[in-house]
């Protein structure tokens, strides 16, 4: 097996061992890089190699090299959300979360494509380029972390951080076949990650396996005083926590989520998975969760009227080019903001400004909040029955880039099962599970708040009983 097909586990175990150096770990990963990404197109920004070995330090993630979504902040190194109003911006600081990695030892490769501001499902919203799905390279690797997506599916780095605000990491995971979690809601440190929708931004990872999350997660959790919605829960030892059977779970499987519009082909291949874990000794119980029909709705008033708050700081003023010689105040925002953003963030920032305005707040943002509560409730009251939740991730596989590209509706219903879980908070995890037309399929796993443990232990159980983890396209 190749350098660069190790896992994080697997990774960390040959170096210690010294079966190579990280020196030679690093180079492996460039050459790859070098070689593949153009095909791919998931780096914005790649650093030279000798920027990458510098300042090495001892820790539990020493020498792994790490990709990084563009929205985290690292400092010394070009941070842009894939936005031409970011184009100049060098943070002075690390993230949190990416300090935390690099204190570990961690290695930073680069950065990796997203949608603008992360608003998107495919990573077609980009200002620089359009990341390929390494399946197929006539569809997208979803989004917004489709970049980290696609370079864990290509080899193209070791782990890679991600952002799910509505599914933007679980989506691409399962479109790109590989392990997208999302932890719970404040279980990670947001400050230095350019926000998208405050109350929903989840900072999370995308791998090549379960057992490697597990480790990423005790890295990168914890209280932080720069960050006022991180939870004062300990942080567990969460890779020596993984569990490795799933006798006596009770498992519900929701009716709403497999309804027309499903692919008969990810239905299958989750129906398949499902019977797995029976076999493994899982009890498989229906749930409902009867507000799921409004999730979409709802999560696009919340999150257009946080996005039209969040924005506003980005004005060509503090942050981007400025226009020369403006006329007035009000031209410089136009111009810049023109300029400077793509269709889809002034459509949500349109939507969001609309939603907030006076005599549209009662009817749209505040019902939308208490629909969230309803949303809540909902999953509250299936897991006094259940102790997991499984269902499908996207209702297709990967579709072909430019197909949804034009149609804002369709493109923001591949979101349909992942939003939910994102407006309750909880943590959810996607692994492989199967293909469909031969392009991966992933299958969703969620439970209750802080049940880090119970979701990561069920995934990796299914996991080291499959082999779908194990599949890679051919590049």
């Amino acid at each position: 097996m190749s350098i660069i097909s190790l896992n994080l586990v697997e990774t960390k175990e040959a170096l210690a061992e010294k079966k190579f150096s990280v020196e030679e770990l690093v180079s492996a990963y460039l050459e790859r890089i070098e070689k593949i990404d153009p095909k791919i197109e998931s780096y914005l920004f790649l650093n030279p190699k000798n920027k990458i070995l510098e300042n090495q330090k001892e820790g539990s993630l020493t020498g792994i090299p790490i990709a990084y979504k563009d929205v985290f902040c690292l400092e010394g190194i070009p941070t842009t959300a894939a936005s031409k109003i970011l184009e100049n911006y060098t943070p002075p600081f690390d993230s949190t979360s990416a300090g935390k990695l690099k204190k570990a030892g961690a290695l930073t490769l680069g950065k990796v494509n997203t949608d603008e501001f992360t608003m998107g499902s495919s990573t077609e919203t980009s200002a620089y380029k359009i990341t390929k799905n390494p399946w197929d390279l006539e569809r997208v690797p979803g989004g917004s972390s489709g970049g980290s997506a696609a370079a864990i599916a290509a080899d193209l780095c070791v782990a890679a951080t991600g952002t799910d605000t509505g599914g933007s990491i679980r989506q691409p995971a399962s479109f790109c076949g590989v392990t997208g979690f999302k932890p719970t809601y404040g279980r990670i440190s947001r400050y230095g990650v350019i926000s998208m929708a405050s109350s929903l931004d989840t900072i999370g990872t995308l791998t090549k396996t379960v057992a490697d999350a597990a480790i990423l997660l005790e890295t990168m959790a914890g209280k932080d005083s720069l960050d006022a919605t991180t939870g004062d829960k300990p942080v567990l030892s969460y890779f020596s926590e993984l569990r490795t059977d799933v006798k006596g779970l009770k498992i519900g499987i929701p009716k709403e989520y497999f309804v027309d519009g499903l692919d008969k082909e990810v239905e299958k291949a989750v129906q398949v998975a499902i019977e797995k874990l029976k076999e493994l000794g899982a009890e498989i119980t229906k749930v409902s969760l009867p507000h799921t029909e409004y999730a979409v709705p709802t999560y696009y008033v919340i999150a257009s009227s946080e996005i039209s708050a969040n924005m506003a700081r980005f004005d060509g003023i503090r942050y981007g080019p400025t226009v020369k010689d403006p006329k007035d105040l009000v031209e410089t925002y136009f111009e810049n903001r023109t300029r400077g953003f793509g269709d889809e963030v002034k459509r949500r920032i349109m939507l969001g400004t609309f939603a907030l305005s006076a005599g549209y707040a009662d009817q749209f943002y505040k019902r939308s909040l208490k629909v969230r509560t309803l949303i809540k409730q909902d999953f509250d009251q299936a897991f006094e029955k259940v102790d997991l939740i499984v269902s499908p991730v996207a209702p297709t596989p990967a579709f072909k880039i430019g197909e949804k590209i034009d149609d804002p509706v369709q493109m923001y219903l591949n979101d349909m099962f992942t939003i939910p879980s994102s407006l309750a908070g909880i943590p959810a995890i996607s692994v492989p599970c199967g293909f469909a037309n031969n392009l991966p399929v992933g299958l969703q796993l969620i439970t209750p708040q802080w049940e880090e443990v119970r979701l990561l232990s069920t995934a990796h159980t299914y996991q080291i009983n499959t082999d779908w983890h194990t599949k890679k396209p051919s590049l």
